[in-house]
């Protein structure tokens, strides 16, 4: 694959087959990033877990506690007091069967993140096969179908994040923009490591966490040493 100059020369800072501590491996993830864009930092973890087998999944949520640097769309599924509480909480689309229709007749997909009160779940199970290809299906581990609506938006809005495994047992996920600098971006990934360590399946054998590495959107990986994580 050809790679332009900008980043062979940013690879070129990279130490070949080293393993970094977090810090240094933020501050060489912001170091290399050289778009005019404010890129985003995403973290990739292989697991040692095989996530054909329901009981070695590996999902939840977590708040960043720097957020991503994006704010998400949300979409709520709701009535009543509950359409109301969520969108004084700033959801940005809120609805029932109206928007069921919408996304099947129009394909619509202008927003990020879609949580359902469980009392509309009958009616969102209707667009499985649309929302779940594209991983926004509403889950009670992610946090997305709750009672307290309102309460899912403000987290969201906040900066929360939600890991889960693919079926090559790697978790991507963003902890953040280049802009943050090597600090923050270290406060999210510990963050979110700590919450990838803690969902660890019991039927888990072997090495966990197999290998973690960083990057920006346009950057060489930055691989982090995973020994001194877990």
């Amino acid at each position: 694959m050809f790679r332009g100059k900008k980043y062979q020369d940013s690879a070129k800072l990279i130490e070949t087959g080293a393993l970094y501590d977090t810090a240094d491996a933020m501050a060489l993830v912001v170091k290399t990033a050289t778009a005019k864009f404010d890129e985003t930092v995403e973290l990739h973890v292989k697991l040692g877990v095989d996530s054909r087998h329901a009981d070695q999944q590996v999902r939840g949520a977590i708040v960043l506690p720097h957020g991503t640097g994006k704010t998400a769309r949300v979409l709520v599924f709701a009535k009543g007091d509950k359409a109301e509480a969520a969108k004084a909480a700033g959801a940005d689309f809120v609805g029932e069967m109206d928007l069921v229709e919408k996304i099947q007749k129009e394909n619509w997909f202008d927003y990020d993140v879609v949580v359902a009160s469980p009392d509309m779940m009958g009616v969102v199970g209707r667009l499985g096969k649309v929302l779940g290809p594209k991983g926004l299906m509403p889950s009670p581990k992610a946090g997305t179908v709750t009672p307290d609506v309102a309460k899912a938006v403000t987290e969201i809005k906040a900066g929360k994040v939600e890991y889960r495994l693919d079926k090559t047992n790697i978790i991507h996920c963003p902890i953040g923009k280049v802009s943050f600098g090597p600090e923050k971006l270290t406060e999210n990934f510990n963050a979110l490591m700590g919450a990838i360590i803690k969902a660890k399946p019991a039927a888990a054998k072997g090495q966990y966490v197999r290998s973690c590495v960083c990057a920006s959107t346009m950057g060489p990986g930055v691989k982090i040493n995973a020994a001194k994580l877990v």
